[in-house]
């Protein structure tokens, strides 16, 4: 009998390089910012008036709320940075850190829709599209190119974080700054910027959209 010819298998990366692959620092902090996800949500659910204590026990949860999502934001930038800078980049990170960003806004949303400082439709429709651009990258992932995030995305995440930010403050309060000084009702702001937030994400999606198929329709026409 003749012998088969035996497939190749693929090479397979060693356990130590792939556990200091999952604990390199930029890694660390992605999943450091995971971790922080039931803190705010523990920390938002202290702020239901239906917890008691009063508006200054609100107030209080909600501030320690609002530190805590904005370290895991500042990881963000952080953990990507580190990642470029440091020659770090991995296939466990690029798969971790828009995973460890959905958690972190999934979160925050429902935990505002619970609270009932902002409506269920919007948070719908920004969770949508998230899934949606999700889907379409692993779809390219396993056609082989890549879909590039543009200008809306990234307008789109700044204007989310901070929005976030405003409805996590909720309370108005006196600011005094070099060029203002007033009340500033956060609620408003930062409901008005989730609206805008809304806005650059659908204009980001359809660039998304165009780039994902304008890729697709240029491989199989290369291929055939």
């Amino acid at each position: 009998m003749e012998d088969r010819p035996r497939k190749k298998r693929k090479a397979r990366k060693p356990r130590s390089a792939l556990r200091q692959e999952f604990f390199n620092l930029p890694n660390a902090l992605t999943m450091g910012r995971v971790a922080i996800i039931p803190l705010v949500m523990w920390l938002m659910e202290q702020s239901d008036p239906s917890a008691g204590g009063g508006e200054w026990a609100q107030r209080r949860a909600l501030a320690w709320a609002t530190l805590a999502f904005c370290v895991a934001s500042v990881t963000d930038f952080l953990d990507g940075w580190l990642a470029r800078n440091l020659d770090l980049q991995s296939a466990f990170g690029k798969f971790l850190d828009p995973l460890a960003d959905k958690l972190l806004v999934l979160a925050v949303l429902v935990g505002l829709v619970a609270l009932e400082r902002t409506p269920a439709w919007l948070a719908v429709l920004l969770l949508s599209r998230e899934v949606a651009i999700t889907g379409l990258r692993a779809i390219a992932a396993d056609e082989g190119f890549d879909v590039a995030s543009d200008r809306w995305g990234k307008w789109k995440t700044a204007l989310q974080m901070v929005g976030l930010v405003g409805l996590l403050v909720h309370f108005p309060a006196r600011i005094d700054f070099v060029l203002f000084a007033g009340e500033v009702n956060f609620h408003r702001v930062g409901l008005a910027l989730l609206l805008l937030s809304m806005v650059f994400s659908l204009g980001s999606a359809a660039t998304y959209i165009g780039n994902f198929f304008g890729q697709a329709l240029r491989r199989r026409s290369s291929a055939s």
